[in-house]
């Protein structure tokens, strides 16, 4: 697989040009383009610029509403419900985490929930807004059904990601997975590097275990209800199949049920509709526990802890959660961001239909070998 390397710079004003011929206002765009930024210069491919030609495909077709703005539908101090009116998800989620830091702020705690948005990209940049500024915090998401619960050969449940943040030194505990043993954009990525799937990552049409990233792809975007990926422990219930299956279904509880939204399996795929899709965000002042100084060293002593146990191999350290995303960032910083050829050549296509000249961005670069992948999308019209 060829890759191409660009400053963060680059990348950054090519993403913020393009959301702002997308229709969205330069203060919109920048936002949009921080959280997927912020997923490239954290090393999670799937959730970084490579999501670029679905967010234009979903624009292009209505189903987010570049006018959208968020709406209060039901709120106490304490909490609140969203309806994002089918607005870009990262704009909605970053509305719905600074009303939720808000109210801990003045009350210990909040509890927010969104639904009728669309994807918001990594779950983790929105608790990191909220550790940022000293508190803890915890993001759900649902999403498009994916997942192929434990006992079944049906995909209902999404990649349901749980991320949680809280201050610590020299690095925060940041903590970002989804619920399946990977993300569908995972899938994307290895489909575009013409690598096979890890075992038990995914099943195919007659579900059975299956290793080809375009076929497990097909299931999910074909909607026939037969294949797509397992949940965090695997295929079977002794391997802890269920315990994937279960916290998949807490972030069900915590966002679509919460906030009257759809659950994954009721996500939309039409032209001019919405996904559906529900986030959650909780927020936690730690100063209600007590002095937060104190709380912060616990954590930071505790996690030095854990980075100085025996290893089971002296060469390989032990990284706390949050702990290489910050390395990641310091370095793609420094040295730049490696981007793979086939979304280089999404990205000068979306330059192209934007009437953008992609060479400001991406200079004179050969796409001759860049592969085709616009399939993540074609279930749209169902």
């Amino acid at each position: 697989m060829s890759y191409v390397t660009y400053s963060a710079e680059t990348l950054e004003r090519a993403c913020r040009d393009m959301f702002e011929k997308f229709g969205f206002s330069a203060t919109e765009a920048a936002q949009i383009t921080d959280v997927l930024l912020l997923a490239d210069l954290y090393g999670v491919k799937s959730h970084g610029t490579q999501r670029l030609v679905r967010y234009h495909k979903s624009i292009g077709k209505g189903c987010v509403k570049v006018d959208a703005k968020p709406q209060i539908v039901f709120e106490t101090p304490v909490s609140a419900v969203i309806d994002a009116n089918a607005a870009m998800g990262q704009l909605t989620s970053i509305y719905a985490m600074n009303l939720a830091i808000e109210k801990a702020r003045k009350v210990g705690m909040a509890f927010v929930t969104v639904r009728n948005s669309n994807h918001y990209g990594i779950a983790g940049y929105y608790t990191k807004m909220a550790c940022d500024q000293g508190m803890m915090a915890m993001c759900v998401t649902n999403s498009e059904s994916i997942m192929v619960h434990t006992n079944s050969k049906q995909a209902i449940l999404g990649s349901n990601p749980i991320a949680f943040a809280m201050p610590a030194k020299p690095y925060p505990f940041w903590f970002d997975a989804a619920t399946t043993v990977v993300p569908k954009g995972k899938l994307e990525v290895y489909h575009k590097a013409d690598k096979p799937l890890g075992e038990n990552w995914g099943t195919d049409e007659n579900g059975e275990a299956c290793r080809d990233a375009k076929r497990v792809l097909a299931c999910i975007d074909s909607k026939k209800g037969v294949g797509g990926i397992l949940p965090v422990g695997g295929i079977r219930e002794e391997s802890g199949s269920h315990k994937g299956y279960g916290f998949s279904m807490i972030c069900e509880l915590l966002c679509a049920i919460t906030s009257g939204g759809a659950t994954s399996n009721h996500h939309v795929r039409k032209p001019g509709q919405s996904a559906g899709t529900c986030h959650a965000f909780i927020v936690i002042d730690p100063k209600i526990f007590g002095d937060t100084q104190e709380i912060e060293a616990h954590l930071s002593a505790f996690l030095q802890e854990l980075r100085d146990a025996k290893r089971a191999d002296e060469n390989v350290p032990i990284y706390t959660h949050g702990e290489k995303e910050a390395l990641a960032m310091q370095y793609h910083k420094e040295h730049g961001i490696e981007v793979d050829i086939s979304t280089v050549a999404e990205m000068i296509n979306i330059c192209n239909d934007l009437g953008l000249d992609s060479r400001e961005y991406f200079g004179d670069v050969d796409i001759s070998n860049a592969k085709e992948t616009t399939y993540e999308i074609k279930g749209m019209e169902q």
